[in-house]
Protein backbone atom coordinates (compact mmCIF):
# COMPACT_ATOMS: atom_id res chain seq x y z
CA UNK A 1 0.00 0.00 0.00
CA UNK A 2 2.99 2.42 1.04
CA UNK A 3 4.64 1.77 -2.37
CA UNK A 4 1.74 2.26 -4.16
CA UNK A 5 0.79 5.34 -2.45
CA UNK A 6 4.67 6.61 -3.84
CA UNK A 7 3.84 5.11 -7.17
CA UNK A 8 0.73 7.64 -7.03
CA UNK A 9 2.71 10.78 -5.50
CA UNK A 10 5.74 10.39 -7.63
CA UNK A 11 3.10 10.05 -11.24
CA UNK A 12 1.30 12.97 -9.71
CA UNK A 13 4.65 15.31 -9.52
CA UNK A 14 6.03 14.19 -13.04
CA UNK A 15 2.46 14.89 -14.29
CA UNK A 16 2.22 18.65 -12.08
CA UNK A 17 5.64 19.39 -13.83
CA UNK A 18 4.78 18.15 -17.22
CA UNK A 19 1.24 20.29 -17.13
CA UNK A 20 3.41 23.71 -15.18
CA UNK A 21 6.27 23.51 -17.30
CA UNK A 22 4.62 23.30 -20.40
CA UNK A 23 2.11 25.81 -19.58
CA UNK A 24 5.11 28.51 -18.48
CA UNK A 25 6.79 27.82 -21.25
CA UNK A 26 3.58 28.49 -24.13
CA UNK A 27 2.83 31.49 -22.30
CA UNK A 28 5.91 32.98 -22.02
CA UNK A 29 6.27 32.29 -26.22
CA UNK A 30 2.59 33.27 -26.81
CA UNK A 31 2.68 36.56 -24.52
CA UNK A 32 6.44 37.76 -24.51
CA UNK A 33 5.90 41.42 -23.33
CA UNK A 34 6.06 44.19 -25.67
CA UNK A 35 7.78 47.56 -25.64
CA UNK A 36 4.80 50.14 -25.82
CA UNK A 37 4.29 52.23 -28.61
CA UNK A 38 5.54 55.40 -27.08
CA UNK A 39 9.09 54.02 -25.87
CA UNK A 40 9.93 53.11 -29.14
CA UNK A 41 8.86 55.91 -30.74
CA UNK A 42 10.98 58.20 -27.70
CA UNK A 43 13.58 55.87 -28.12
CA UNK A 44 13.96 56.29 -32.23
CA UNK A 45 13.54 59.57 -31.43
CA UNK A 46 16.13 60.35 -29.41
CA UNK A 47 18.67 57.88 -31.44
CA UNK A 48 18.12 60.72 -34.05
CA UNK A 49 16.64 57.90 -36.20
CA UNK A 50 13.25 59.33 -36.63
CA UNK A 51 11.84 62.66 -37.02
CA UNK A 52 8.10 62.96 -36.17
CA UNK A 53 7.43 65.30 -38.05
CA UNK A 54 9.17 64.99 -41.08
CA UNK A 55 7.42 61.80 -41.01
CA UNK A 56 4.22 63.66 -41.21
CA UNK A 57 4.75 65.40 -44.15
CA UNK A 58 5.49 62.22 -46.07
CA UNK A 59 2.64 61.76 -48.44
CA UNK A 60 0.98 58.30 -46.51
CA UNK A 61 -1.80 56.48 -46.39
CA UNK A 62 -3.14 54.58 -42.79
CA UNK A 63 -4.85 51.93 -43.37
CA UNK A 64 -6.55 48.63 -41.54
CA UNK A 65 -5.95 45.77 -43.46
CA UNK A 66 -7.61 42.04 -42.72
CA UNK A 67 -5.94 39.24 -41.51
CA UNK A 68 -7.26 35.91 -43.17
CA UNK A 69 -7.03 34.41 -39.18
CA UNK A 70 -9.60 36.92 -38.23
CA UNK A 71 -7.63 40.55 -36.96
CA UNK A 72 -6.29 43.59 -38.52
CA UNK A 73 -3.51 44.97 -39.01
CA UNK A 74 -2.81 48.60 -38.58
CA UNK A 75 -0.32 49.43 -41.57
CA UNK A 76 0.96 53.02 -43.35
CA UNK A 77 1.49 53.22 -46.70
CA UNK A 78 4.30 55.79 -46.78
CA UNK A 79 5.08 57.45 -50.24
CA UNK A 80 8.34 59.84 -49.80
CA UNK A 81 8.71 59.01 -53.94
CA UNK A 82 5.25 59.51 -55.25
CA UNK A 83 4.59 57.42 -58.39
CA UNK A 84 7.20 55.30 -57.95
CA UNK A 85 6.88 51.64 -58.97
CA UNK A 86 9.28 50.70 -56.35
CA UNK A 87 8.43 49.79 -52.56
CA UNK A 88 9.64 48.05 -49.95
CA UNK A 89 7.49 46.25 -47.29
CA UNK A 90 9.16 46.54 -43.65
CA UNK A 91 8.72 43.79 -40.80
CA UNK A 92 9.59 44.59 -37.44
CA UNK A 93 11.18 42.10 -34.69
CA UNK A 94 9.32 40.31 -31.39
CA UNK A 95 8.37 43.38 -28.82
CA UNK A 96 8.97 46.16 -31.41
CA UNK A 97 6.59 48.09 -33.41
CA UNK A 98 6.05 49.89 -36.73
CA UNK A 99 7.90 52.88 -35.92
CA UNK A 100 11.34 50.60 -35.21
CA UNK A 101 11.15 50.17 -39.19
CA UNK A 102 11.22 53.95 -39.84
CA UNK A 103 14.98 54.24 -40.32
CA UNK A 104 14.99 51.78 -42.70
CA UNK A 105 11.85 53.51 -44.67
CA UNK A 106 14.36 56.56 -44.68
CA UNK A 107 17.07 54.45 -45.69
CA UNK A 108 15.30 53.08 -49.06
CA UNK A 109 13.75 56.32 -49.38
CA UNK A 110 16.68 57.69 -50.49
CA UNK A 111 16.88 55.17 -53.40
CA UNK A 112 13.39 55.66 -54.40
CA UNK A 113 11.48 53.44 -52.85
CA UNK A 114 8.10 53.74 -51.08
CA UNK A 115 7.55 51.48 -47.92
CA UNK A 116 4.90 50.15 -46.21
CA UNK A 117 5.86 49.79 -42.33
CA UNK A 118 2.95 48.00 -39.91
CA UNK A 119 2.32 46.27 -36.95
CA UNK A 120 2.62 42.53 -36.40
CA UNK A 121 -0.40 40.74 -35.08
CA UNK A 122 -0.53 41.65 -31.16
CA UNK A 123 1.87 44.45 -31.69
CA UNK A 124 1.57 48.05 -32.05
CA UNK A 125 -1.48 49.02 -32.64
CA UNK A 126 -3.08 45.60 -34.83
CA UNK A 127 -5.17 43.44 -33.10
CA UNK A 128 -4.27 39.77 -32.53
CA UNK A 129 -4.16 37.83 -29.14
CA UNK A 130 -0.64 36.03 -29.17
CA UNK A 131 2.79 35.89 -31.01
CA UNK A 132 3.83 33.01 -33.00
CA UNK A 133 7.44 33.90 -34.54
CA UNK A 134 6.33 33.75 -38.33
CA UNK A 135 3.68 30.73 -38.33
CA UNK A 136 0.82 33.01 -38.41
CA UNK A 137 2.61 36.39 -39.15
CA UNK A 138 3.73 34.97 -42.77
CA UNK A 139 0.24 34.95 -43.79
CA UNK A 140 -0.26 38.67 -42.81
CA UNK A 141 2.46 39.61 -45.01
CA UNK A 142 0.52 37.68 -47.67
CA UNK A 143 -2.20 39.93 -46.81
CA UNK A 144 -0.31 43.15 -46.66
CA UNK A 145 1.62 42.18 -50.11
CA UNK A 146 -1.83 41.19 -51.32
CA UNK A 147 -3.44 44.72 -50.77
CA UNK A 148 -0.39 46.70 -51.82
CA UNK A 149 -0.28 45.23 -54.96
CA UNK A 150 -4.36 45.98 -55.65
CA UNK A 151 -3.60 49.17 -54.53
CA UNK A 152 -0.20 50.15 -56.58
CA UNK A 153 -0.20 47.53 -59.37
CA UNK A 154 0.98 43.99 -60.20
CA UNK A 155 4.06 45.79 -61.89
CA UNK A 156 5.83 47.20 -58.91
CA UNK A 157 9.56 46.11 -58.06
CA UNK A 158 9.01 44.87 -54.31
CA UNK A 159 11.32 44.08 -51.98
CA UNK A 160 11.21 42.83 -48.29
CA UNK A 161 12.84 43.82 -45.23
CA UNK A 162 12.94 42.02 -41.93
CA UNK A 163 14.73 42.04 -38.50
CA UNK A 164 14.76 39.16 -36.42
CA UNK A 165 11.43 37.49 -35.82
CA UNK A 166 10.26 39.70 -38.79
CA UNK A 167 13.29 38.41 -41.08
CA UNK A 168 12.22 34.91 -40.26
CA UNK A 169 8.49 35.75 -41.14
CA UNK A 170 9.94 36.83 -44.49
CA UNK A 171 11.90 33.99 -44.92
CA UNK A 172 9.11 31.55 -44.31
CA UNK A 173 6.89 34.06 -46.62
CA UNK A 174 9.32 33.50 -49.87
CA UNK A 175 9.44 29.66 -48.97
CA UNK A 176 5.95 29.33 -49.77
CA UNK A 177 4.43 28.79 -53.39
CA UNK A 178 3.08 32.38 -54.22
CA UNK A 179 5.85 34.66 -53.02
CA UNK A 180 5.64 37.73 -54.21
CA UNK A 181 8.62 39.82 -54.02
CA UNK A 182 11.81 40.55 -56.12
CA UNK A 183 13.87 40.51 -53.58
CA UNK A 184 14.19 39.86 -49.69
CA UNK A 185 16.92 41.35 -46.95
CA UNK A 186 16.88 39.14 -44.14
CA UNK A 187 18.30 40.79 -40.91
CA UNK A 188 19.30 38.60 -38.14
CA UNK A 189 16.75 35.67 -38.59
CA UNK A 190 16.89 32.36 -36.58
CA UNK A 191 17.49 29.44 -39.18
CA UNK A 192 15.01 26.99 -36.84
CA UNK A 193 12.20 28.23 -33.86
CA UNK A 194 13.34 25.22 -31.74
CA UNK A 195 16.77 25.61 -32.14
CA UNK A 196 16.50 29.09 -31.38
CA UNK A 197 14.39 28.31 -27.83
CA UNK A 198 16.90 25.59 -26.57
CA UNK A 199 19.53 28.42 -27.18
CA UNK A 200 17.92 30.86 -24.96
CA UNK A 201 17.03 28.43 -22.69
CA UNK A 202 20.65 27.33 -22.27
CA UNK A 203 22.06 30.96 -22.21
CA UNK A 204 19.51 32.57 -20.09
CA UNK A 205 18.14 29.41 -17.77
CA UNK A 206 20.93 27.05 -18.32
CA UNK A 207 18.62 24.69 -18.62
CA UNK A 208 18.84 21.25 -21.33
CA UNK A 209 15.90 21.61 -24.13
CA UNK A 210 14.79 18.47 -23.14
CA UNK A 211 13.71 19.42 -19.72
CA UNK A 212 11.08 21.93 -21.35
CA UNK A 213 10.72 21.63 -25.22
CA UNK A 214 8.88 18.67 -25.15
CA UNK A 215 5.87 19.94 -22.95
CA UNK A 216 6.33 23.37 -24.07
CA UNK A 217 5.54 22.11 -27.48
CA UNK A 218 3.16 20.05 -26.53
CA UNK A 219 0.87 22.90 -25.17
CA UNK A 220 1.73 25.61 -27.88
CA UNK A 221 0.23 23.20 -30.35
CA UNK A 222 -2.95 22.78 -28.42
CA UNK A 223 -3.02 26.41 -27.32
CA UNK A 224 -2.08 28.49 -30.36
CA UNK A 225 -2.13 25.64 -33.09
CA UNK A 226 1.23 24.90 -34.04
CA UNK A 227 4.91 22.95 -33.07
CA UNK A 228 7.98 24.89 -32.41
CA UNK A 229 9.13 23.22 -35.86
CA UNK A 230 6.61 23.77 -37.97
CA UNK A 231 8.58 27.60 -37.99
CA UNK A 232 11.76 26.51 -39.95
CA UNK A 233 13.15 29.20 -42.01
CA UNK A 234 15.46 26.54 -42.91
CA UNK A 235 13.29 24.60 -44.67
CA UNK A 236 11.80 27.43 -46.34
CA UNK A 237 14.46 29.01 -47.84
CA UNK A 238 15.54 25.90 -49.58
CA UNK A 239 12.71 27.08 -52.05
CA UNK A 240 13.56 30.45 -52.33
CA UNK A 241 14.55 31.76 -55.68
CA UNK A 242 14.48 35.36 -55.68
CA UNK A 243 17.79 36.95 -54.58
CA UNK A 244 18.26 37.21 -50.75
CA UNK A 245 20.57 39.32 -48.76
CA UNK A 246 21.72 37.80 -44.98
CA UNK A 247 22.86 40.02 -42.13
CA UNK A 248 23.72 39.70 -39.13
CA UNK A 249 26.52 40.77 -36.28
CA UNK A 250 29.17 38.41 -35.02
CA UNK A 251 28.74 39.91 -31.53
CA UNK A 252 24.72 38.86 -31.69
CA UNK A 253 24.10 36.65 -28.21
CA UNK A 254 20.13 36.27 -28.88
CA UNK A 255 19.85 34.98 -32.27
CA UNK A 256 23.70 33.31 -33.20
CA UNK A 257 25.21 34.57 -36.37
CA UNK A 258 25.90 30.83 -37.40
CA UNK A 259 22.03 30.57 -38.06
CA UNK A 260 22.17 33.05 -40.65
CA UNK A 261 25.26 31.34 -42.00
CA UNK A 262 23.73 28.46 -42.53
CA UNK A 263 20.78 29.84 -44.04
CA UNK A 264 23.10 31.32 -46.24
CA UNK A 265 24.61 28.12 -46.67
CA UNK A 266 20.70 26.43 -47.68
CA UNK A 267 19.78 29.17 -49.68
CA UNK A 268 20.37 28.10 -53.69
CA UNK A 269 20.85 30.47 -56.52
CA UNK A 270 21.30 34.71 -56.39
CA UNK A 271 22.16 35.42 -52.45
CA UNK A 272 24.88 37.48 -50.69
CA UNK A 273 25.73 37.47 -46.83
CA UNK A 274 26.82 40.78 -45.14
CA UNK A 275 28.50 39.56 -40.74
CA UNK A 276 29.38 43.50 -39.72
CA UNK A 277 31.85 42.73 -36.67
CA UNK A 278 29.96 45.10 -34.42
CA UNK A 279 26.55 45.22 -32.95
CA UNK A 280 24.50 43.20 -30.63
CA UNK A 281 21.02 41.84 -31.87
CA UNK A 282 19.41 44.12 -34.47
CA UNK A 283 22.15 46.48 -34.06
CA UNK A 284 23.43 45.98 -37.30
CA UNK A 285 22.44 49.30 -39.48
CA UNK A 286 22.44 51.11 -35.59
CA UNK A 287 26.17 50.26 -35.37
CA UNK A 288 27.53 50.00 -39.21
CA UNK A 289 25.29 52.54 -41.03
CA UNK A 290 27.82 53.23 -43.73
CA UNK A 291 28.69 49.65 -44.37
CA UNK A 292 24.93 48.30 -44.11
CA UNK A 293 24.10 50.31 -46.63
CA UNK A 294 27.29 49.76 -49.04
CA UNK A 295 26.46 45.91 -48.46
CA UNK A 296 22.72 46.77 -49.33
CA UNK A 297 24.06 48.82 -52.50
CA UNK A 298 26.09 45.60 -53.81
CA UNK A 299 23.14 43.28 -53.62
CA UNK A 300 20.75 45.77 -55.37
CA UNK A 301 23.16 46.11 -58.12
CA UNK A 302 23.89 42.71 -58.33
CA UNK A 303 20.71 41.00 -58.45
CA UNK A 304 17.99 44.10 -58.57
CA UNK A 305 18.99 46.12 -61.84
CA UNK A 306 15.50 48.12 -61.68
CA UNK A 307 16.50 49.20 -58.14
Amino acid sequence: MKKKKKWLALAGGVAAYITGIGLFASHQLMYMKKKEVEFVLEREQKAGRMDPEAFKNIPQEEKWIQSKHGYRLHTIFAEPNPGSKKWMVFLHGITENKWNSVRFLQLFAKKGFNAVIYDHRRHGQSEGKTSSYGFYEKDDLQSIIEELKACKGEDILLGIHGESMGAATLLLYAGMNDSGADFYIADCPFSEFSEQVAHLLKRDYHIPKWMVLPFGDWWLKRRDGYTLKEVSPLKAVEKIKEPVLFIHTLEDAYIPPSMSEKLYEHKRGPKQLFLPEKGAHAQAYNINPESYEKAVDSFLETYVPRA
